[in-house]
């Protein structure tokens, strides 16, 4: 959701930019999300709009969703201490990431980025001890981090937006970019780069495939053949 208001025929700048911001859904057990946002990061510093949502893998993979239209099993609708090690550690991440957000959107993807680093470049667990030491290095307000946290309630009611939102789609992997313009994928990093010019070329690739009237639907490597020759 944007803030809009409007003046007769004129929008604001709040409608015009949140018209114009790219979606990413992302899961924090996912290290093609990590790579994604690394991208998205770096081109987000160079001026370009992107939005962090959320989507959640172990509902996407639940056994009770299988075949169904929409979600039956909702991650949000999950206890904080029960389930898999992966349901816990990620409705925790998410639940911390969405009280994160609360302090802004540079807060969101300081935070973002730290747990996703912690998790996939250190090798940390999605414990309370990894989230508070994402939150200390993100800078946020600890005071208010922590009261936000205690609003279990309004964090899974936004969490729920989000997924709710995931499924409308159809998303089914992170990240999954959707465009200004709707058009919406998955792509798999394979690679990771924070380099601005690099996230740039790989960007404006992405977004070629994506737009272009061939209606490339899938590109897949084959399962025995490199990458490239040596």
């Amino acid at each position: 959701m944007t803030d809009t208001q409007t003046t007769g025929s004129q929008t604001t700048d709040t409608q015009t930019a949140g018209a114009q911001t790219t979606d990413v859904f992302i899961d924090f057990l996912c290290p093609y999300a990590w790579r994604g946002v690394e991208l998205a990061a770096a081109l987000r510093a160079e001026g370009e709009a992107f939005t962090l949502r959320h989507f959640s893998l172990v509902q996407g993979n639940h056994a009770d969703n299988a075949g169904q239209a929409t979600p039956v099993w909702w991650l949000t609708d999950q206890p904080a201490h029960e389930g898999s090690e992966y349901q816990r550690g990620s409705l925790a991440a998410f639940l911390a990431a969405q009280a994160a957000a609360r302090q802004g959107e540079d807060a969101a993807w300081a935070f973002t980025l730290a747990l996703f680093r912690a998790r996939h470049e250190h090798g940390q667990p999605l414990t309370a001890d990894t989230i508070q030491a994402a939150a200390v290095q993100a800078a946020l307000d600890p005071e208010r981090f922590a009261a936000d946290l205690s609003d279990d309630a309004g964090l899974r009611a936004a969490l729920r937006s989000d997924l709710h939102d995931a499924a409308e789609i159809g998303v089914f992997g992170t990240p999954t970019f959707v465009l200004p313009t709707g058009e919406a994928a998955y792509y798999r990093f394979e690679n990771l780069t924070r380099d601005p010019a690099q996230a740039r070329a790989w960007w404006d690739l992405y977004v070629t495939v994506l737009r272009d009237g061939a209606g490339v639907a899938t590109i897949k490597r084959a399962r025995n053949r490199p990458a490239r020759r040596a």
